[in-house]
């Protein structure tokens, strides 16, 4: 694992990114109208960190639930420098919906390359079209470099609104990435997206090919499972492809 670990190496001009993208982030989000895609790869809370100027990323996972096996794709790709848009969605394990389709973008204000404090602003759409059902969403996602290059603290505040009830809800996030050695690293989370308790998971991430192919697997749980209690566990195992910058 390197550090910062992806989306992939931030690069300094991504840092002050123009008011503008904010806004056609803004923008894009508002015109289409989410579950809650600070999504994860498969971890939940976002770090503030986007793919490379010019270049793309697949992240793709499967995550283990004893009601069945959700299956996700995210493709996303920085072509101007300041802005990764995502667009991708997912296979689900519902017995209302079985898929879902999700478009996002991100931009960064402050980079880990500038300080050890990373900032930005994601906001995106996601659609259920078994259930009609569209959420927007939006979140800062902040990366902390409490140890440079050793230890990352990642947090995101941000809300959703459903826009079949007509409901706004809170979401929040709290990582932890810590580096052993280069290629592999401890993931840690909790976080909040739905009504009613917590949920938190953590495991390890693993780089096969430094800076290009990325392992992470996790196992988590809802905050006040008695012990013997599993029936909310997941098992989650996620892989990212990164591509070296090819984009006209």
């Amino acid at each position: 694992m390197s550090a910062p670990s992806p989306k992939h190496r931030c690069k300094p001009r991504a840092a002050r990114a123009p008011a503008r993208w904010a806004g056609a982030a803004l923008l894009m989000s508002l015109g289409l109208g989410q579950h809650s895609a600070q999504a994860a790869r498969p971890m939940i809370t976002d770090d503030a960190r986007i793919v490379d100027a010019k270049s793309c990323q697949l992240e793709s996972w499967v995550r283990r639930n004893p009601q069945g096996d959700e299956r996700w794709a995210l493709p996303g790709c920085n072509p101007s420098g300041h802005l990764e848009i995502t667009a991708g969605g997912a296979r689900l394990a519902d017995g209302q919906a079985d898929s879902l389709g999700l478009l996002q973008g991100k931009t960064l204000f402050q980079t880990l390359e500038d300080s050890r404090l990373a900032w930005g602003l994601a906001l995106g759409v996601t659609r259920t079209p078994a259930l009609g059902a569209t959420e927007a969403y939006g979140y800062l996602p902040a990366t902390w470099a409490a140890v440079p290059n050793r230890v990352y603290v990642h947090l995101n505040l941000g809300a959703r609104r459903d826009t079949v009830r007509h409901t706004v809800q809170p979401t929040w996030g709290l990582g932890l990435e810590t580096v052993l050695t280069p290629r592999m690293g401890v993931i840690a989370e909790a976080f909040g997206q739905e009504r009613g308790r917590s949920q938190y998971q953590g495991g390890l991430r693993i780089w096969l090919v430094p800076d290009r192919v990325q392992i992470d697997t996790t196992v988590g749980n809802r905050t006040g499972q008695a012990p013997g209690q599993g029936a909310e566990r997941w098992f989650s195992v996620g892989v990212r492809l990164l591509s070296p910058a090819f984009l006209p």
